[in-house]
């Protein structure tokens, strides 16, 4: 709707010719409502793809974000550009530097006619042109000014982005948003190596989205009720055809008791005993052409196969920030403290998913037990609810509406994701780079490892470039010039670096000594769309809290087109 003199055009009314004055509310309604409805519907067909994945939740997660940008070369531009896109809120780009002709080269959020302008300026104008809804800006400024004498600039930053920054700025940078709690994501384009990293205190992941998952159905243990409704089902008085469309879940249900009633209450254990149960499942059918006995036949394991408490699970449960829990203590460690509790009265038994799978049967007996499955998984989250609540009590912390702990809505999206969830702690770039707390024996193996050794080489000489700069003012391969005595300073100081970190049996490959001099620290448009592309990706991570971010940092190989992780 619109507003034109005292009137509002209605869409809707506007099609029939009719024009409602501004005093009639009920227009007013029908019109905002019309408004609303057309949103709604280009957000959906908009952000169609990507809704599929992350679902509303996620993408109003980042529909709220936004995000800051240090240097908008390519890789900084190709990851924003992707991030915005993607539909955040808004995005402040940081940056001095002005257009290049190298940046014509490499960067497609500029142009020729920006030749001389502010960076920040020319790639913020066309990156909001990709995407109205979200709000850009840009400071002319360069990064290291905003760390060293505005560190309140970052407060307001959902997630920080830098690119390109050498260690020494990098260090600084990561110290000062870990005191402010806010993650940082750096990305690196040098040649054709690229560098990314995660430095986030605590991470916290609900819907880690595993690609596979053991179904958790409780055919060794029925409760009451399902256990009810598997006992109506009769297979001797039944006919053929709804012999046929019994669920496979029934049909081992079923047989389960059977062998618990001829073997003391006991399920079949390894070997013999799990051969004669199939066949005891395999004895029930009637003809070769009844699917779902050969659905059962298939799922025979989870009869014995059922969910446990894994191991990191475990360790989650008993981490200090689920025990040791006060009125600051977020609703995640609220969470998790419940789901301990609960496991604890349901003798090791998660809360229940309540997912069903797709099984040959009739409709009304599929859609009576898909009930009963989701009843159970509603009285589980429940219970945790409750459990969340009474310690909430006991510690003094105040729910509000809107909190994961007493909204049932974001209980059972946590219990539903009980067995996966996780929580991703990254060393700081200090522990990372000094060589008393570097992880000495990891970078040996590494550095040694026939799978791992060029990579982590080359994450190594990526450093001793940085120490190289913040020496002599320059990178290696700057000047043509001075290339060989570049190559014997990069290897120097890459061994001191391994010395330092307590590395000594290490060797430093000349060709590749030789590779990282050549590249001059260029920023190639094709490794910085990679790693731009993989940038935006680790973001959309730690925005939506939706699949697992990397846990420190990962070398990208452009020359062998292979990437490595690096958690030192």
């Amino acid at each position: 709707g619109a507003v034109k003199g005292h009137c509002v055009f209605s869409p809707l009314a506007f099609e029939a010719g009719a024009l409602y004055p501004v005093g009639d509310s009920g227009a007013v309604c029908v019109c905002l409502l019309c408004v609303v409805l057309n949103m709604a519907e280009d957000k959906a067909k908009k952000y169609d793809r990507q809704l599929r994945i992350w679902g509303q939740h996620g993408q109003a997660a980042l529909e709220k974000a936004q995000i800051c940008l240090l240097n908008c070369g390519a890789t900084g531009s190709e990851a924003l550009k992707n991030l915005v896109l993607g539909g955040i809120y808004a995005f402040t780009v940081v940056d001095d530097a002005r257009v290049s002709p190298s940046d014509l080269g490499s960067n497609f959020m500029v142009e020729k006619e920006s030749l001389g302008q502010t960076r920040a300026k020319c790639v913020c104008a066309l990156l909001q042109e990709l995407n109205d809804s979200v709000t850009g800006s840009f400071v002319e400024e360069r990064p290291e000014t905003l760390i060293n004498q505005n560190p309140g600039f970052f407060d307001s930053f959902t997630l920080v982005i830098a690119t390109q920054l050498h260690e020494a700025i990098a260090l600084k940078l990561d110290a000062l948003l870990r005191q402010k709690g806010i993650p940082l994501l750096l990305a690196r384009s040098y040649g054709l190596v690229g560098y990314l990293r995660v430095s986030v205190e605590e991470h916290t992941v609900i819907e880690t989205k595993p690609e596979n998952r053991l179904e958790d159905l409780r055919l060794n243990a029925p409760w009451p009720e399902l256990q009810h409704f598997a006992s109506k089902f009769n297979f001797n008085s039944m006919d053929d055809a709804a012999h046929k469309h019994v669920p496979w879940g029934v049909i081992l249900i079923q047989a389960a008791d059977m062998w618990r009633s001829s073997h003391g209450g006991d399920l079949p254990k390894l070997g013999e005993e799990r051969k004669q149960f199939k066949a005891t499942v395999a004895e029930l059918r009637r003809h070769y052409d009844e699917e779902n006995f050969d659905q059962a036949l298939a799922n025979v394991s989870k009869v014995w196969s059922v969910p446990v408490v894994s191991s990191e699970l475990s360790a989650l449960l008993n981490d200090p920030k689920a025990v040791e829990l006060d009125k600051a203590s977020s609703d995640f460690w609220v969470l998790v403290a419940a789901l301990k509790e609960f496991v604890q009265n349901a003798q090791g038994c998660l809360p229940l998913n309540g997912s069903l799978p797709d099984m040959v049967s009739d409709t009304e007996s599929f859609v009576e037990m898909q009930a009963i499955y989701r009843k159970k998984a509603m009285e589980d989250a429940a219970s945790v609810g409750e459990l969340a609540a009474r310690i909430c009590k006991q510690v003094g912390r105040t729910q509000t509406t809107g909190d994961a702990t007493s909204d049932p809505e974001k209980v059972r999206l946590f219990c539903r994701n009980a067995p996966f969830v996780q929580v991703v702690r990254t060393r700081s770039l200090e522990a990372e780079c000094s060589g008393g707390s570097c992880k000495s024996e990891l970078l040996q193996s590494m550095m040694t490892r026939e799978d791992t050794s060029v990579n982590t080489t080359l994450y190594m000489l990526l450093r001793a470039a940085d120490h190289v700069f913040a020496d002599f003012g320059n990178f290696p391969g700057t000047f043509e010039s001075h290339l060989d005595e570049d190559v014997a300073r990069l290897k120097q100081v890459a061994s001191a670096l391994l010395a330092d970190c307590g590395t000594t049996h290490a060797v430093l490959p000349d060709d590749l000594v030789g590779e990282m001099v050549r590249f001059g620290a260029s920023e190639l448009h094709c490794v910085g769309a990679i790693m731009g592309g993989m940038a935006a990706q680790e973001a959309i991570k730690l925005i939506t809290a939706q699949f697992v971010p990397l846990s420190g940092g990962l070398i990208y190989n452009g020359m062998t087109s292979t990437t490595t992780p690096i958690s030192l």
